[in-house]
């Protein structure tokens, strides 16, 4: 690289892997590197070792710096996975593991954060506290520890590393831990009545914030250079949507990782009477209303591992539609475009046929996928813009036109479809708005439009969606505005255009 280029460092904690990219001020990706992690599941329980997320961020970190000059690094910011949190004592060393995103044994606990906070969960949107997320499971880690702890989340944790302090955390990262996210501070009345003790929770700041530079320690662990200083990060699905670069109001991103994430732009708060809609703050004071469903990428790694998924690619397009109709869960429990703890993946009409299962799997991911937007369309939601496809699962060219296919629409994909770019823009945000620094550093690298034969996945779309209602998951509300819309797509007529409201919402609990 040249000796004057700056570069601002994004690191990304994923669930299989630390990703860390070195990116200009016009994006160009000047190092990178990743590290994989391990992780533990069973039966609803989810956990990571923190440590290990330390020790694959120093090494990720590594990589990306080889041939980066030390003078050129401007600052640093972490993103990670939203409800990952832990205990650590006073010093920050771990007293508990990580209890991930999908770890949903904290279901009473839920029940109980509902009780005491259903006021502010009503102002917030989402009015209800789902058992994956921070606070129930803060409530479980808390009832079995004993003497004193602090929470923190996933990037808390690692940016204590760097900082060799305690840290913020961002308002984005704490939303599912209960921050009143339009005080931009924690419900203490709430807290309090949860018996959560003072002192347990970090302060809060917009994510984009400084909150610290790095130590000496971190230094020879990293290699990022010792005083750099440490911007306040989110969450991956947040830094993703920054990472796609479209942050106008109405456009959307979807993040095909280990699991599927839908962030979009909203002047107002969207509020969903099912609760599995909520909406972050933008670091420039917007709202990013979307969900995370349980579907994803992830399932590939788990079904067809040490597959070549480029292969089965390639089979997958003789099988449009499959044969089989899958709902390919990661891990039990839905999230978005659903509440449904009790909910399982399932596969009917399998043939055995390797090919069709895998494209299966793809079309049933693409299938939730558009179910997000019939059911963010049916709360009013503004969702006529550009949609944006980053995460893993953007690397598959067939898949990014699959997904085209099944929503109808076009899709744009980044350059560099990744959380870790969205990360070096918050880095690079301080004293700047946030949508103008992604403006200048995310480039597009193509834009797919729909086939000429896109409707030809309509029948299995509401197949799924029918038999995700006959099981109990899926509210009739949603179902029926999935059908009307696909209905009057297939008729020509005046469509249920992207962005409009529904002209009804009966049946809807207020």
């Amino acid at each position: 690289m040249n000796g004057h280029d700056e570069v601002w460092l994004g690191i990304d904690l994923g669930t299989q892997s630390v990703r860390v990219v070195a990116a200009t001020a016009s994006g160009r990706i000047a190092g990178e590197g990743a590290e994989r992690l391990t992780d533990r599941r069973e039966a609803g329980r989810h956990e990571q070792d923190p440590e290990e997320w330390w020790r694959a961020t120093a090494a990720a970190c590594g990589q990306a710096l080889q041939g980066v000059p030390p003078g050129a690094v401007r600052a640093v910011a972490v993103d990670g996975t939203s409800g990952t949190i832990l205990l650590t004592d006073d010093d920050g060393t771990p007293l508990t593991p990580g209890l991930m995103y999908d770890d949903t044994r904290a279901t009473e606990e839920a029940r109980r954060a509902d009780e005491a906070g259903a006021a502010v969960w009503e102002e917030l949107g989402y009015r209800r506290m789902q058992p994956a997320w921070a606070l129930p499971k803060l409530l479980w880690l808390l009832d079995r520890h004993a003497g004193p702890a602090r929470l923190a989340h996933q990037v808390d944790f690692v940016n204590r590393r760097l900082a060799g302090h305690a840290v913020p955390t961002d308002l984005s990262n704490a939303l599912k831990t209960g921050a009143h996210l339009i005080e931009e501070a924690w419900p203490t009345d709430v807290l309090d009545a949860l018996g959560v003790p003072a002192g347990t929770l970090p302060e809060l700041v917009r994510p984009g914030t400084p909150i610290g530079a790095v130590c000496a320690a971190a230094t020879e662990a990293t290699g990022i250079p010792e005083g750099t200083p440490i911007i306040a990060g989110t969450t991956d699905g947040c830094a993703a949507q920054l990472g796609a670069g479209r942050l106008t109001v109405g456009s959307w991103n979807s993040v095909l990782g280990t699991t599927l994430v839908l962030k979009g732009v909203s002047t107002e708060l969207v509020r969903d009477p099912y609760g599995a809609v909520y909406s972050h703050r933008a670091p420039d004071g917007e709202w990013l209303p979307g969900g995370a469903s349980s579907t994803g990428a992830g399932v590939l790694a788990r079904d067809f591992a040490d597959r070549d998924l480029r292969a089965l690619d390639r089979l997958a397009a003789g099988h449009e539609p499959a044969r089989a109709l899958a709902y390919p869960l990661v891990s039990e429990g839905e999230r978005f475009p659903f509440a449904a703890p009790e909910a399982r993946g399932f596969r009917l009409g399998g043939t055995g046929d390797e090919a069709d299962d895998y494209a299966a799997v793809l079309q049933g991911v693409a299938y939730i996928e558009r179910l997000c937007f019939d059911h963010l369309d049916l709360l009013g939601a503004p969702t006529g813009g550009d949609i944006t496809l980053t995460g893993g699962g953007a690397r598959s060219a067939y898949w990014c036109r699959l997904r085209a296919d099944v929503l109808g629409r076009p899709v744009i994909v980044p350059a560099n479809p990744e959380p870790a770019l969205g990360a070096a823009v918050l880095a690079a945000s301080p004293g700047r708005r946030v949508a103008e620094v992604a403006a200048e550093m995310v480039a597009v690298r193509e834009t797919i439009d729909p086939g000429p034969r896109s409707g030809r996945f309509d029948d299995g779309y509401l197949r799924l969606v029918g038999e995700l209602e006959r099981r109990g998951w899926l509210p009739a509300p949603t179902a029926a505005h999935a059908r009307a819309r696909t209905a009057s797509e297939q008729a020509g007529s005046e469509q249920a255009a992207p962005g409009r409201a529904a002209p009804t919402q009966e049946g809807m609990p207020r």
